[in-house]
C-alpha cells in the first residue's frame, strides 16, 4: 500500500506533468493558428490582387474604347438621339461587363474560407484528449 506522502507526490507529480503538457498543447496550438492564419492571410491577398488588376483592367481598357464605341453609335442611331442615347447604351454594357469580372474576383476572395479549419480540428481533437487524460487521472488517485 502507498503511504499518504507518496500519494501526494504522485499526485503533485500528475499535476505537474499535466500542467506542463497544458501549456506545450496551448503552445503549440497558438503557434499551428498563427502559422495557418498567415497562410489564409496570403491566399487571400492573392484574390485581392486578382479583384485589383480586373479593376485596374476594367477601368484602362474601357476608357480607351469607350470613345471609339460612343462614336460607332453616333453613326448608327437617328441624329435625335445621337449624343446622349450613345453614352448610354455603352456606359450600360461596361458597367456590366465590370459587375461580372467584380463578383469573379469576390468569388475567389470568398472561396479561400479565413476559418483556420485544422487548428480548429486539432482543438476539437485536443478537447478530446483532455477529457479522456482527466479521466484517467480520476482513476488513478482512486
Amino acid at each position: 500500500m502507498e503511504s499518504d506522502s507518496q500519494k501526494s507526490s504522485s499526485v503533485g507529480t500528475l499535476l505537474s506533468t499535466l500542467l506542463n503538457e497544458v501549456t506545450a498543447l496551448v503552445r503549440g496550438e497558438a503557434a499551428l493558428a498563427k502559422a495557418e492564419m498567415s497562410e489564409k492571410t496570403h491566399q487571400a491577398m492573392a484574390g485581392v490582387g486578382a479583384v485589383a488588376t480586373a479593376g485596374a483592367v476594367l477601368f484602362g481598357g474601357f476608357l480607351t474604347l469607350l470613345a471609339a464605341l460612343v462614336m460607332l453609335l453616333n453613326e448608327v442611331l437617328p441624329p435625335e438621339t445621337r449624343p446622349w442615347l450613345s453614352a448610354v447604351v455603352v456606359g450600360a454594357v461596361v458597367t456590366l461587363i465590370g459587375v461580372v469580372m467584380l463578383k469573379a474576383g469576390l468569388k475567389k476572395v470568398r472561396a479561400q474560407g479565413l476559418m483556420p479549419s485544422r487548428t480548429m480540428n486539432s482543438l476539437r481533437d485536443d478537447q478530446t484528449l483532455a477529457k479522456q487524460h482527466k479521466q484517467h487521472v480520476k482513476e488513478e488517485v482512486k
